[in-house]
């Protein structure tokens, strides 16, 4: 009877020490789609008041664990009896990936808003202000689903060969440190001032480091903010050619001789453009049949 438990322990032991590393592993090999997610979802969660950015941050962090409670379980399934779905459903989150990269873009260059931000002065009602605030998270929920599904198959890649028990605690990790990790990430940067702030207020002029630290937490924001957002918009770009390029082996073998980023970029912006193009034509149509 001991000698079976001990057996027992030492299956355990076993398992638990392929899991060790095969975390490894998988963390190493998602890092850049996790750093992707940090810069994306970074950009997707400021911009609000800042009485709102925790509130509205842990909807998004609730938002992306119950995308893993749904990705995780498809992803195992597909990968028992469907593997070959895996490929196109990351294709079709590719695209919107591109998508949103090219109309941040064109946006930015071709504001749709501008006769409208000129014209209105009143404030935003409460109302108003909650609903602008409903529809970002939204925006952030549904993009950080794209980005969980790139992660969970990476992931899932890198231990294919074990056992399922192995893949199922493997991924369940990644997922996690994904989601733990990233938001835990966001939540300081979005939060850099009102730290700086504090560390001022509570200084009050006795230390010279906490003072200078303080205040260049505070005027930092901005620039960070900003950053990410050109970071994101490049970030969901890079993403989304990289999954075009790594599963169609005439575009791997077409950028071979370029700079993997580099080509990653173009095929990202590529797409992007041209699944932005064929939107704003449908948009156009679909106007011109209504009027």
């Amino acid at each position: 009877m001991s000698a079976g438990f001990f057996a027992l322990f030492d299956d355990i032991a076993v398992l638990m020490d392929d899991v060790a590393v095969m975390s490894k592993v998988a963390t190493k090999k998602t890092a850049g789609v996790l750093g992707d997610d940090l810069a994306v979802n970074a950009d997707k969660a400021s911009g609000f008041a800042s009485s709102r950015e925790l509130p509205v941050l842990w909807a998004i962090t609730k938002g992306s664990l119950l995308n893993k409670l749904i990705i995780l379980p498809i992803a195992f399934l597909l990968s028992a009896f469907m593997p070959w779905l895996i490929v196109p459903i990351l294709m079709l989150g590719g695209i919107y990936l591109a998508y949103e990269g090219a109309e941040k873009i064109y946006e930015y260059f071709v504001p749709h808003n501008q006769e409208e931000k000129h014209t209105t002065f009143e404030p935003m009602s409460e109302e108003e202000i909650l609903s602008v605030e409903k529809d970002k998270i939204k925006s952030a929920i549904l993009t950080d689903f794209i980005l969980s599904i790139e992660i969970v198959i990476i992931a899932l890649g890198t231990v294919m060969e074990k056992t399922l028990p192995v893949q199922i605690m493997v991924v369940s990790f990644i997922a996690i440190l994904a989601t733990i990790g990233v938001y835990g990430i966001v939540a300081l940067i979005v939060r850099m001032d009102d730290m700086g702030y504090g560390l001022v207020t509570m200084n009050n002029g006795k230390s010279k480091i906490l003072q200078i630290i303080g205040e260049i937490l505070i005027t930092a924001l901005p620039k960070v903010i900003k950053s990410l957002t050109i970071i994101g918009t490049i970030a969901m770009l890079l993403v989304a050619g990289g999954i075009f390029v790594h599963n169609i082996h005439e575009l791997h073998h077409l950028f071979k001789g370029i700079p993997t980023l580099l080509g990653e970029l173009i095929v990202g912006l590529w797409i992007g453009a041209v699944t932005l193009i064929v939107i704003k034509i449908f948009s156009g149509v679909r106007s011109l049949v209504k009027n």
